[in-house]
């Protein structure tokens, strides 16, 4: 996969000097996008299993965000309670027109 460029290489070229480095990163790469190919277009026995599935991936990512909110919240609670009170102050003035 190496080739000889054409020109010398410029101050804003990228050149990587280890050629494993590259490989490696590459074979990951492939990894990656196989395991996601065979997670998308793998076998599914009904679309009932296949629905049930997303909807624990959903329900994990949820939880790990309501998760870290609730960090935030505990971390910050005036913060959060003035954009709370500043969002209140907005949806009342668009629901009183």
């Amino acid at each position: 996969m190496t080739q000889t460029p054409i020109a010398p290489p410029s101050p804003d070229d990228i050149v990587l000097e280890d050629d494993d480095l590259t490989q490696r990163l590459d074979r990951q790469a492939d990894a990656i996008l196989a395991e996601g190919e065979a997670r998308s277009f793998g076998y599914t026995p009904s679309v009932r299993q296949a629905v049930r599935e997303d909807a624990g991936l959903i329900r994990e990512k949820v939880s790990g965000r309501l998760h870290r909110a609730q960090e935030g919240i505990q971390d910050h609670p005036i913060k959060t309670t003035l954009y709370a009170l500043g969002i209140g102050v907005i949806i009342g003035m668009l629901m009183r027109r």
